[in-house]
């Protein structure tokens, strides 16, 4: 880390491709780092002028007399290359390239950013960009501002890192505007070398680094992502990580054969990386600010010690002097996670004796819009104080008997005491402004508007549930992966890359899933004796490669019990398929035992180039298309990551037993994902699959596979 500390805070910098004419952007950059007061040394590089802004301009990087740690290239593609060289022989330690030219338009502009990344990596020089902003460390030790952004961001606990430099100085503008400080500011372009993992990990070391923004648009590295984050969120040093992405609700799901293929776009991706590897996802710039602002939350102790407030449950209690802002709090409260904690009858005899009889006791408690700061004070300490109440919302809008300073010193006060996490809202501008920058200079958190403050505690109470998330005894499983080998291999070699239920249940069966027992019948007779074989009631089912839906074309049949109703569904089954596509190739019928009622979920796993396996859960048959009530992890994942999984979809309630119906065998659930995720891992050819439906039994009698199909790539490879 040593080269990207120097990127960060050099002794020297040499701008290669400074200009003399206001305007350029070798002008403006040389100008911010020079009027932004760095600390260290400056060197101008141009062939053309003897200065710039009256300091001494030098031909070439190798004729600066002194050593150079940080080299800023603002030269076309071609001739950035060749300063590349050079600075690489003048020995800096890293490179900046804001000019733009290179990877982004492809051919020639790529092949020079290649060839100067192969140099760099020679010598170990880290490099940043091209196509960036820049770099900025307003910290009083640097005050670097090697950006073409004139705004030099005040100090901060806080490092941003963004791919689009357009954005960054919309963020500077921003930020500016709501008084905020950064550690670390960084432009990362594209990616030739540096890229959001390093930095995150550079970040995570950064004494002067407490909470990490992230603005991106697309991921080159996955499970390492994943792992490295995870131990940054929630290691020895935790380091919270927010991000913002762009493109959630572009043209995302692609098109597939598979139920999971169709729901798993690219943002299920992403939001399984968040998911693993402990990352707060925003929605909004203002979000991404608000969520900051809440993270950098202290409280400290009598010896100094500080450490962050979070809340230890969702329970929430709100104190506000006006009804309406109460009201929007506990709806936004209750759609961020949170719930409205119950106070003890304590509690309500000390705020009735405090409050007048007009007062709200209850949650939310409205202490009256002629509410003094002692009002205030009185009831946020007796809230804060319930055993059922886990941090508070604290909202005050300005009346004309409103003193904000003096009730923003009353919340200090309790604030200080209580190791419970408290927001505030001070609504308006002028008013409360004096309220707001009290509360800002001690280090509390205060928001412009109730559902800003209320996504915000939401935020902090999933990195709480992060945090402490279980951890459980890994499962053991004794599983056959090179019979699924010999089945996958064997259907290759026949050209075959679509399996169904047949095929695709033997493999199911090498990995321990529950199969049913299941025979293919060219014709009705062969159909019958199956049955008689495996005994009634049996389901049959159309097999055709071009038919992965069998229920769409009437060619599943339920519930046979006589050797008559086994024949006119054959018969049926296969007229319905032929009239349903005239095209389709129908290859008989499958005879399958009957399983036992059961709750229908969905199992599925799509692969993806760079991320893997996503695997999928959710409820199965025909409310995946419609309710699309699924949870997304990708593979490998463990025991406790299975178990999340289950109870992230929102309809687990159902599973766990619900107005009368017995809870279903959640655990064979989770035994069923992790014996997919081997199965994924393990086998790469696999691109899609899906077990749709998986029955869910009640409690202890597990779970068993309805229907399945896989597809499979040919001549894949990891991950």
């Amino acid at each position: 880390m040593e080269n990207l500390h120097k990127i960060f805070s050099p002794e020297s910098v040499a701008v290669i491709g400074a200009s003399a004419t206001p305007g350029k952007v070798g002008h403006d950059i040389f100008a911010n780092i020079l009027r932004g007061g760095f600390t260290g040394v400056l060197y101008p590089v141009n062939p053309k002028s003897r200065s710039i802004l009256s300091v001494r301009a030098y031909p070439r990087i190798t004729d600066v007399p002194d050593p150079v740690d940080l080299a800023i290239v603002i030269l076309p593609p071609a001739a950035a290359l060749f300063a590349v060289e050079e600075a690489v022989e003048k020995g800096v330690k890293g490179i900046v390239i804001v000019s733009a030219g290179f990877r982004e338009i492809g051919g020639e502009g790529l092949e020079i950013e290649n060839r100067i990344v192969e140099i760099c990596r020679k010598k170990r020089v880290r490099v940043v960009g091209p196509n960036c902003l820049g770099v900025i460390n307003p910290l009083s030790a640097v005050q670097l501002n090697a950006s073409f952004s004139a705004r030099m961001p005040k100090p901060g606990n806080i490092s941003f890192i963004s791919q689009s430099g357009a954005l960054c100085t919309a963020v500077l503008d921003f930020a500016a505007d709501r008084d905020f400080g950064f550690s670390k500011f960084i432009s990362i372009g594209n990616k030739a070398d540096v890229d959001e993992l390093d930095l995150l990990q550079y970040l995570h070391e950064d004494p002067d680094t407490e909470v990490i923004m992230l603005y991106l648009e697309e991921l080159r590295r996955g499970p390492e992502f994943i792992e490295t984050v995870r131990d940054i969120t929630s290691g020895v040093r935790r380091t919270p990580v927010l991000v913002i992405k762009s493109g959630r609700t572009g043209a995302g799901a692609q098109a597939a054969a598979s139920h999971t293929g169709a729901l798993a776009g690219s943002e299920a991706v992403y939001d399984a990386i968040f998911h693993q590897s402990g990352i707060i996802r925003a929605d909004t710039i203002d979000e991404l600010f608000d969520f900051a602002t809440a993270f950098t939350y202290k409280t400290q102790s009598a010896l100094g010690k500080s450490w962050r407030k979070m809340p230890t449950g969702n329970r929430v209690a709100i104190v506000t002097n006006a009804g309406g802002p109460g009201i929007v709090a506990t709806d936004m409260t209750v759609s961020s996670g949170l719930q409205l904690g119950r106070f003890r009858p304590e509690t309500i005899d000390t705020l009735a004796a405090h409050l007048p009889k007009t007062a709200n006791l209850h949650n939310p408690v409205d202490v009256i819009g002629d509410a003094s700061p002692d009002r205030y004070e009185k009831a946020l300490d007796a809230v804060i104080k319930d055993d059922g109440v886990d941090g508070a919302l604290v909202i005050l809008t300005p009346q004309s008997m409103t003193n904000a300073l003096a009730t923003a010193e009353a919340i200090v006060r309790i604030a200080r005491t209580s190791p419970k996490p408290i927001l505030c809202c001070f609504m308006g501008i002028v008013d409360v402004s004096p309220g707001v920058k009290y509360l800002q200079a001690h280090g509390y958190p205060v928001f412009k508007f109730p559902e800003n403050a209320a996504k915000a505690f939401g935020a902090l109470h999933r990195h709480f549930q992060w945090l402490n998330r279980e951890k459980l005894e890994p499962f053991i499983f004794e599983h056959d992966p090179s019979q699924a080998d010999r089945i996958i291999q064997d259907a290759l070699a026949r050209g075959k890359t679509y399996l169904g239920e047949l095929e695709g249940n033997r493999i199911l069966a090498a990995y321990g899933f529950p199969v049913l027992p299941t025979q293919p019948a060219a014709d009705p007779e062969e159909a019958v004796a199956a049955a008689r074989g495996m005994g009634y009631p049996v389901v049959l089912k159309v097999v055709s490669e071009q038919i992965p839906h069998k229920s769409d074309a009437g060619g599943v049949v339920v519930g046979l019990e006589t050797p008559e109703a086994v024949r006119e569904a054959f018969s049926g089954i296969v007229s319905r398929a032929r009239a349903f596509r005239a095209d389709a190739v129908i290859d008989g019928v499958l005879v399958q035992k009957m399983a036992l009622p059961g709750t229908e979920v969905i199992l599925g796993m799509n692969r993806y180039p760079v991320f893997g396996p996503l695997l999928m859960f959710g409820f199965g048959g025909i409310f995946v298309e419609v309710f699309k009530d699924v949870s997304f992890r990708l593979a490998p994942i463990g025991r406790a990551s299975a178990r999340r999984m289950v109870r992230q979809i929102k309809g687990y309630r159902l599973l766990e037993g619900f107005r009368g119906k017995p809870k279903d065998d959640i655990d064979a659930l989770e035994h069923a994902l992790v014996r997919l995720s081997d199965l994924a891992v393990r086998h790469p050819e696999i691109r899609e699959l899906d077990i749709n439906p998986m029955l869910a039994h009640p409690e202890g009698q597990g779970a068993t596979v309805a229907d399945c199909r896989i597809i499979l790539e040919p001549n894949a490879s990891g991950p």
